[in-house]
């Protein structure tokens, strides 16, 4: 059984997402609420989706490289960049994080809406399972990018990381911390049954 397409608005723009990408939702409005990038930038949006961050990203900066393992999501963001007439700025890669990168790739600001909910085993056997499935913790794949996105950052740059607090918002600053990141957190919001979307934000060396 096929599922229609969902039309999702946000401020002027438009967003087209077939089943099997994720949906924006909650944490993916928080994060573009709180969307800063310096003009002629070059941003990195991880784990792109829908293509939100990453168009939103394109009105100021200089390129974006959207980044997505699942093939169908890297299609719909494509679309979207077309939809909203910045595909000129846009560049898309299908890859698992940094895979696609070697250590010469720097940028000024990196985006990650991680997969941050603890998940039992199987929950990330599907496209959009692993769009959300952070594994027993919650930190699976969040350990991991701290651990590898210095490499990518330029010295000035800037990383902003959205997760819930379900998944140990202060085991994530001391992350940073341990590879020479300065991490805060710069909003959040609550939702129902004790969890709070947060988006941190590190930056510069300690």
């Amino acid at each position: 059984m096929s599922y229609p397409n969902k039309l999702i608005c946000f401020g002027s723009y438009d967003f087209v997402v077939p089943e099997g990408v994720y949906e924006p939702a909650e944490d993916s409005f928080l994060f573009a609420e709180n969307l800063e990038v310096k003009t002629g930038g070059v941003v990195l949006d991880l784990g792109t989706g829908s293509g939100i961050l990453a168009v939103l990203a394109a009105r100021k900066a200089g390129s974006v490289v959207a980044v997505d393992v699942n093939p169908y999501a890297v299609r719909c963001a494509k679309s979207n960049t077309k939809l909203n007439r910045v595909e000129d700025k846009i560049s898309f890669l299908q890859a698992n994080l940094f895979s696609a990168f070697d250590a010469k790739a720097k940028f000024d600001v990196i985006l990650f809406n991680a997969p941050y909910l603890p998940s039992e085993k199987g929950e990330d056997a599907t496209w959009i399972g692993r769009s959300w499935a952070g594994g027993v913790s919650g930190r699976e794949v969040i350990d991991r990018f701290i651990f590898e996105v210095p490499t990518y950052l330029k010295s000035n740059g800037r990383i902003l990381l959205m997760q819930s607090t379900l998944t140990g918002v202060q085991e994530t600053i001391n992350g940073f911390s341990a590879v020479n990141l300065k991490a805060t957190v710069k909003a959040t919001q609550k939702l129902p049954f004790f969890e709070t979307l947060t988006l941190i934000e590190a930056k510069g060396e300690l």
